[in-house]
Parts: structure tokens; C-alpha cells; sequence
């Protein structure tokens, strides 16, 4: 199984429109085309839509070291507003891996470059091995 493959077993993520671009160890990047579903009442981006697209990038990096990873703490900050058109990317890094737990920091940015909202989180590792190797 790749992991490409793997992540698509995200089906939140996936019905939600969100897209994994890149994943190698300790970084995650996924994409999403913001539609008329992603909107919320006020026209804009809901929340909820760009937290599911941070946390598949989060995903990806946490899951790199090829054991199962999973939040146990996740925060995200709204900068500022997008819309319909918009195409969003969340980049995770890892900033932090001991044996058991990892500490990871996502930056959300428009198609510009435009730094839309930050979001971090801490993940608890697993003793199960993931089905892919990177």
C-alpha cells in the first residue's frame, strides 16, 4: 500500500475535498479548492473545513515515522477570512518527536502565500505499525 493510498482511507478528509499533495518524514502538505460547501453563513470559509484540511497535513507528518499517530491536543488560530475560489494549503512541520509523542506546527496559507490561520497539535504514537513505508 502507498501512502497516498493509506490517507485516502481518510474519508472525512476526502469527501470534504481536501487533498494530499506531499508527505515525507516530519512534513505533511495538503491542498483544498475552497467551493460553495466549504462556506459558512457569512460567505466564507468555515472553520471546520480549514481545521479538516490542517489536520490531514498534520496527519501526514505524524504518521511518517510509519506507526500510528493521533492527536491528543489540537489548536487553530483564524487569521483571516477566504472564499469562494480560494485554493488553501496547510503545511505541517514537526517541531518536536520523542518516543511516544510528537508536537507539530501547521501553517495555512492562501494561494498567495497569504497566511490564513496556524494550528498546532500534539500526537500520541501507537505501538501499530502502519501499512506503508516512505
Amino acid at each position: 500500500m502507498t501512502v497516498q493510498e493509506f490517507f485516502k482511507n481518510d474519508r472525512f478528509a476526502h469527501e470534504a475535498g481536501v487533498e494530499l499533495l506531499e508527505i515525507r518524514e516530519g512534513y505533511g502538505k495538503a491542498k483544498l479548492v475552497v467551493a460553495p460547501r466549504h462556506l459558512n453563513a457569512g460567505n466564507t470559509t468555515q472553520g471546520g473545513a480549514i481545521f479538516t484540511l490542517a489536520d490531514l497535513a498534520l496527519a501526514a507528518a505524524a504518521n511518517s515515522h510509519g506507526t500510528l499517530a493521533l492527536s491528543t491536543t489540537s489548536n487553530i488560530t483564524f487569521l483571516r477570512g477566504s472564499g469562494p475560489g480560494d485554493t488553501l494549503y496547510a503545511e505541517a512541520r514537526e517541531r518536536y518527536t520523542g518516543k511516544r509523542t510528537g508536537h507539530y506546527q501547521v501553517d495555512v496559507t492562501n494561494q498567495g502565500g497569504v497566511l490564513i490561520a496556524t494550528f498546532e497539535a500534539t500526537v500520541y504514537r501507537k505501538d501499530h505499525p502502519l501499512p506503508f513505508t516512505l
